[in-house]
């Protein structure tokens, strides 16, 4: 706790935030690191396996291979967190599992699932899409300023 907010607690108040701050266990930043990683960077190996194999069976080229990886990727995303085990996942990876789509897919059918008993429309129709509209907001608007200044530069001589 910073010190101005520290000033604006009672005696006793500090006293017990000095009680709590001593008896708080220590986090294990690195190993944490270290976890989120490994299992980002599983999930990113994973999904470099699935993209070789569509370039490899399917003769696919490096960029048509990737929408149906994302696909793919997705769909495992979902599967395993219908089963339970994302969330099992997530829970010991911590940041690790927020590799963007399946983060992402992860999110839209934990909120489904969370909801389905509110019925279809609105329950899942309309919850799924809590946690990850902000993300889809945002990211269309990244995009659209992306858009006007990569236009810009183009208009302006650049590539």
């Amino acid at each position: 706790m910073s010190d101005k907010k520290m000033k604006k607690l009672t005696p006793v108040q500090q006293e017990y935030q000095t009680f709590a701050k001593a008896r708080e266990p220590r986090r294990p930043v690195l190993f944490n690191c270290l976890k989120a990683f490994l299992v980002g960077g599983g999930i990113c190996l994973l999904g470099q396996g699935v993209q070789d194999f569509f370039i490899w069976n399917f003769d696919f080229t490096e960029k048509t291979a990737g929408d149906p990886t994302v696909a793919v990727m997705v769909m495992l995303s979902v599967i395993l967190t219908v089963a339970g085990v994302y969330d099992h996942i997530a829970q010991w990876a911590g940041a690790g599992t927020a590799v963007p789509v399946t983060g992402f897919a992860n999110s839209v059918a934990a909120s489904a699932m969370e909801h389905r008993t509110e019925g279809f429309v609105l329950g899942v129709g309309g919850q799924m899409f809590k946690l990850a509209g902000s993300v889809i907001v945002y990211g269309v608007f990244a995009a659209f300023i992306i858009g006007l200044i990569k236009t810009g530069i183009a208009m302006l001589g650049g590539s």
